[in-house]
């Protein structure tokens, strides 16, 4: 039997165990069942992944069973391995399984840990079915599954008012990115008559130039059909305009924030417009509309990173800049690239989510940095795994010593394939791309002087005080109140320094392949031999802007936060207008709450009091309940329990009885 079967099923089967099991199993069987389950899909996962990495593996189906036929519709459930498959094998099973082990510590005073645990097994297994899936509609399948998972991690704690707010917001803004999905494959099917997936990418480029009829227009085929399913990448890979739902998910338990961000929903976009990439070339409007969006999300993203206090907001607004550069990569038509980025902002984005877990941890759940300071000395382990993490994303490396961390052998190589490119657009996302590696490094910077250097100021907090339960005479004449920070767990420190060594070394090890071999890539994507060797060839000021705009931006946050801590409230002061544009999100949660929620909220008002209740409940359920009412009551005095009554009223019905049959 294939290993892609347990690798798949297992987690499924270990959510289903301990969900059904709950607390009749207890909390140590449940996590040793689903983070067993985790790790053994892991150790499975990587032979395919180096099979692939030496050419001893080759692409193949498994099939699983027949699922539908109906008329010309017929699809079986298979796993599809291939190159692409095995990319996203490696990165769902180790972040997860990583992630399993780290909630062991982080979830061990919830009450609720089975539940947790079965969920995060779902969630993986949902994702594993949307990347194995041989054609659309189980891809589909996969794609709902990780939506439905994520609303129940993200509402984890349903008791708290916030956390079922920003799961009902995750849950009903993807469904509108969702309905864009659907109406793709639907088109898709129309179109191709099949939803087998090596089918439609072998038709596609026959399809270049053809029109179909839409909203009473002549369209391209290939644009539309790519445009309404990049509509779902937007929605699941938390795009520009889609995007709101993503920081609001951080009220989920920090280790469904790494996996969310890391492995898992949030890259199922990035991998879809990949595995079609062979479609999206026969769309260049579309594939110009994915760039745009890409780098406008990218550089967005970013602004909003430089001003958020929450530490975990910082590390959200980055994921979404992080994944601007992925598409913006993909619409370039450098699908490789966009997937190395994606295989090496696994690893350090999970160990800064996870980093910032230890940290909370470590300060009694207080998440604001206004309260941190110092902490370096109190959680060492801890600060050096962040700082890993903060020199991968940043891009820290040498182009001419060619060595480098993760993010700057991928981010790099994503700013230098849109310079290549050439088009108008390409040009605009090249320097989109440019500030926001100045921004993500400033506020990547910012979040590690806050939080690491500085005076202690987390007896400034009410909430970390309140928590240690000791008062001013306890506490003595200790300047922090009568609190240390203290380093997690060794179930917590394992998964960060698994996930350092990725974030250090994942770059360096895989770029040769990601980057330069088409035979790695078989015929999983499209790959542009040409644009990546035009990519190798830029100029020495294009491989060096991400470097130079790093160091300033490493600079910028130094001065601000180390050397002169006034600056930030001179620059507020100064600037207050811009600051709290960008605060505020750029006011896009306003926005829609005026343009669809509060119309959305009056004509729910409308349908439910004149409609429901005026109306339906009216003359319906209340109106029937009104007649059934007073015919009991005149029906009440007919039963007065008298004979002679009772013969009257048979004598009046046999009179009444002759007098319609006589007359």
């Amino acid at each position: 039997m294939h290993p892609i079967i347990f690798i798949v099923f297992l987690p499924l089967l270990a959510a289903i165990v301990a969900g059904l099991g709950n607390r009749m199993l207890g909390n140590t069987i449940a996590k040793s069942l689903t983070t067993g389950a985790l790790f053994i899909s892991c150790i499975l996962s990587w032979p395919i992944f180096i099979g692939f990495l030496t050419g001893s593996e080759a692409a193949s189906v498994v099939p699983v069973m027949k699922w539908v036929e109906s008329g010309t519709l017929s699809f079986d459930w298979a796993l599809r391995v291939d190159t692409l498959t095995a990319v996203m094998l490696v990165v769902i099973t180790t972040v997860s399984a990583l992630v399993h082990l780290y909630s062991w510590g982080y979830m061990e005073e919830d009450p609720d840990q089975p539940r947790f645990f079965a969920y995060l097994s779902l969630f993986t297994f949902a994702m594993l079915m949307l990347v194995t899936a041989d054609n659309l509609v189980q891809m589909f399948f996969g794609w709902e599954g990780v939506g439905l998972a994520s609303y129940l991690l993200i509402g984890f704690w349903f008791k708290k008012p916030s956390a079922n707010a920003a799961a009902i917001k995750a849950f009903v803004v993807n469904r509108v990115g969702d309905l864009g999905f659907m109406l793709g494959i639907f088109g898709t099917w129309l179109v191709f008559q099949t939803t087998s997936i090596p089918e439609i990418l072998a038709a596609a480029p026959g399809m270049t130039g053809s029109t179909i009829g839409f909203l009473g227009y002549r369209m391209h085929t290939m644009d539309i059909l790519c445009i309404l399913l990049f509509i779902g990448a937007m929605g699941k890979s938390a795009q520009l305009g889609l995007h709101t739902w993503l920081p609001d998910a951080m009220e989920g338990p920090t280790p469904v924030s790494a996996l969310i961000h890391a492995a898992t929903m949030v890259t199922a976009g990035v991998f879809m417009v990949c595995r079609l990439s062979p479609m999206f070339e026969a769309a260049p409007i579309a594939l110009t509309m994915v760039i745009f969006v890409g780098a406008a999300t990218c550089f967005f993203a970013a602004t909003i990173g430089t001003t958020q206090w929450d530490i975990k907001r910082v590390i959200a607004y980055s994921t979404c800049s992080q994944l601007g550069y992925m598409f913006f990569a993909a619409g370039v038509g450098a699908y490789g690239v966009a997937m190395f980025h994606l295989f090496t902002h696994a690893f350090f984005k999970a160990l800064l989510f996870l980093g910032a877990g230890s940290v909370i941890h470590a300060m009694h759940h207080e998440q604001d940095m206004r309260y941190y300071g110092g902490l370096r000395k109190h959680i060492p382990l801890t600060f050096w795994a962040m700082m890993a993490g903060t020199l991968a994303i940043t891009g820290l490396g040498v182009y001419h010593l060619g060595v480098g961390f993760a993010g700057f052998w991928s981010k790099d190589a994503i700013i230098e394939v849109a310079f290549a490119r050439g088009t108008d657009m390409a040009n605009f996302a090249f320097w989109m791309g440019v500030t926001a590696a100045l921004l993500t490094s400033f506020y990547s910077w910012r979040l590690m002087f806050l939080t690491f250097w500085g005076k202690p100021r987390w007896i400034e907090s009410e909430h970390i005080q309140h928590s240690v339960h000791k008062t001013p005479e306890q506490a003595g004449e200790d300047t922090t109140g009568g609190y240390h920070p203290h380093e997690s767990p060794l179930t917590m420190l394992v998964p960060l320094g698994v996930l350092t060594i990725g974030a250090v070394f994942a770059g360096q090890v895989f770029a040769p392949w990601f980057l330069d071999s088409a035979e790695f890539w078989g015929e999983s994507i499209f790959y542009n031999e040409p644009l990546i060797h035009a990519m190798h060839a830029v100029p020495y000021s294009v491989k060096y802007a991400a470097f130079i705009v790093m160091v300033l931006g490493f600079i910028g946050a130094w001065f601000a936060y180390i050397r002169n801590t006034s600056i930030p409230g001179k620059f507020v002061a100064q600037f207050r207008v811009v600051h709290n544009f960008v605060f505020n999100k750029w006011y896009f949660d306003e926005l829609y709450n005026l343009i669809f929620v509060k119309p959305a909220f009056w004509l729910g008002g409308i349908f439910w009091k004149k409609g429901d209740e005026g109306t339906i409940d009216r003359f319906g359920p209340n109106g029937a309940a009104w007649l059934v009412q007073r015919g009991a009551l005149v029906a009440k005095k007919v039963q007065s329990g008298y004979l002679n009554s009772y013969a009257l009223i048979m004598l009046l019905g046999l009179v009444a009885a002759i007098t319609w049959v006589l007359f």
